[in-house]
């Protein structure tokens, strides 16, 4: 593949830097009370779309490479689909096909892990997040491999299940725990068949940390799934049940870890000669964990003795450090984004985010690359996360983002800089509508102080969102789309990414020549790099999808 860039034939681009805002999670919903987006005061996106080129895009199902259009977006996709200018088959549809035709079941690795345990006698584990959310995993996935589990005469199986509630409605746990149990009792009575539970936890407490913002979450997950330790509940559904009745506000995502145990103790630490399969197919929430099985020098807890397994991921989840070292499905080789391409170019650029989305303008951009192209040309800025509840400060770090970004854009070093405020994501997580509303403030705020020490600059900004989530904080009716309550007359709270479109607005430089958009049919996330690549001078390659630009090819 070549990476060369050719000038644009009829536009020059314009003069300053070229600036790609993602507000992640802000999404374009029903205008109606559950509207995060719509019931806060955003003078400056008021203005943008009355004053400056708008259109929708779409930001999910096939749009960003899901298996369908009743599939979310999510961060991982959408930064995917913005820093590459095409479409990929992604993790979801990636790992379905593989179970669907067989090959997952042919592959090394499968092979592999069904022969340790054979010769070991240890169970196979599973480790994973139990919901249907196709976020970062699917139940159906799951079943799948239990089934085929025992078909190949495995006679143990452990499952380690992280609650969801976040990718799906926020209570839901217990549907998903009756259709696991139900597979695993259809298993477990026939002869010489031992399929358990093993341990669990909220997916916010438990395991599934992600950029190194808390390893604590992660410890708590080794400690319960690896050791055996937390407390003990004779089942899945005692636990969650009992954990809710101790916090009527407890909901999926935040319950605490916790071990399944009968008379002789945990049912399922993980010992030497297990496989263990950690069945997400995301690799965000899944890298540290990996880390913690398969790294020998490790200091980020004290892991005691560590188990000799046969580890491996559904996918790669880090291909520049080959991590995991086995893995399921082959991810998709995603090569000559916008970054790469700017590199190969010498253009220098700039990325910055929080902690919460730092890995989403980098490694998810690049096509999931971790490293710089070119660190001489490339800037990688991570401002800490808080790691309080994001509810409790919805502001999150988009006041110190934007500080340092705007003294970034000054020094004149970067023709193209990308930003993600985590704000309208991290906080619509929580289910919390009135502090989702802040967070969509906030970014706003910082959207006007951007604004325009990039007009001064001559310079152009794309304001965007990966995906929906504060636009639709309460759960709707399919059909009808009313609000949903609860017995007590209260909103049902949503706390997963949406299925509406996301805005997007031209902000061009002052004193020139006013840019337009081309009506395109579907637009969608995809468009915006060569949209990028021709606002900076450039020809957009001849595969990527079509330039929002009416100026574009």
């Amino acid at each position: 593949m070549t990476l060369s860039l050719q000038k644009h034939p009829s536009f020059a681009g314009v003069p300053g830097p070229v600036v790609v805002v993602v507000m992640d999670g802000v999404g374009i919903g029903l205008g109606d009370d559950s509207d995060a987006v719509h019931l806060a005061r955003t003078p400056v996106l008021d203005r943008l779309a009355r004053e400056v080129p708008m259109t929708r895009l779409r930001a999910h199902g096939t749009a960003v490479g899901m298996p369908s259009d009743d599939d979310m977006g999510n961060s991982e996709v959408g930064h995917n689909a913005l820093g590459a200018g095409r479409v990929f088959d992604q993790g979801a549809k990636l790992v379905k096909n593989a179970i669907d035709d067989g090959t997952l079941f042919r592959g090394q690795t499968w092979l592999g892990a069904v022969a340790a345990v054979r010769a070991s006698g240890e169970p196979l584990h599973f480790i994973g997040l139990l919901s249907d959310g196709n976020v970062h995993s699917h139940i159906d996935h799951l079943v799948a491999m239990l089934r085929r589990a025992d078909a190949e005469g495995v006679a143990a199986a452990r499952v380690h299940a992280l609650l969801d509630g976040r990718d799906v409605p926020e209570t839901s746990a217990l549907e998903y725990v009756a259709a696991l149990e139900a597979v695993l009792g259809d298993i477990g009575r026939k002869p010489g068949r031992d399929y358990r539970v093993a341990s669990g936890g909220g997916r916010m407490t438990t395991t599934m940390d992600r950029y190194e913002a808390d390893w604590s979450v992660v410890e708590r997950g080794w400690n319960a799934h690896v050791h055996g330790r937390g407390r003990a509940f004779p089942s899945l559904a005692a636990a969650i049940e009992t954990l809710r009745a101790e916090d009527a506000r407890a909901v999926d995502q935040n319950l605490p870890a916790f071990v399944i145990a009968d008379e002789r103790g945990p049912v399922g630490p993980i010992r030497d000669g297990a496989a263990v399969l950690f069945f997400n197919f995301r690799g965000d929430r899944a890298l540290e964990i990996t880390r913690a099985f398969e790294q020998d020098a490790f200091d980020a807890f004290d892991r005691g003795v560590r188990p000799r397994v046969f580890y491996a991921g559904m996918m790669q989840y880090d291909g520049d450090l080959a991590l995991p070292k086995r893995f399921l499905v082959e991810p998709p080789t995603i090569e000559g984004t916008l970054g790469e391409r700017l590199a190969a170019a010498g253009v220098p650029q700039l990325a910055i985010s929080e902690t919460q989305k730092y890995g989403h303008v980098t490694y998810f951009w690049n096509g999931n690359r971790t490293e710089p192209f070119d660190p001489e040309r490339e800037t990688y800025v991570e401002v800490p996360s808080d790691t309080l509840p994001f509810d409790e400060r919805p502001w999150m770090k988009a006041a110190e983002i934007t500080d340092r970004l705007v003294a970034e854009l000054r020094t004149g070093r970067y023709r193209h800089a990308r930003v993600n405020y985590a704000n309208g994501d991290m906080v619509g997580h929580t289910g919390v509508r009135d502090a989702a509303v802040v967070a969509v403030e906030a970014v706003d705020l910082c959207l006007g102080r951007l604004l325009p020490v990039v007009s001064s600059l001559g310079g152009a900004v794309l304001v965007t969102a990966d995906h929906g989530n504060a636009d639709e904080m309460y759960e709707h009716d399919k059909k009808t789309k009313a609000v949903l309550c609860k017995a007590d007359g209260t909103p049902r709270a949503k706390t997963s990414h949406t299925l509406n479109p996301v805005p997007f607005y031209l902000v061009g430089p002052p004193g020139r020549p006013p840019l337009a958009l081309r009506a395109l049919e579907r637009p969608g996330l995809a468009n915006v790099t060569a949209t990028v690549l021709e606002l900076l001078g450039f020809a957009a390659p001849s595969d990527w999808e079509t330039s929002l630009l009416a100026t574009g090819r």
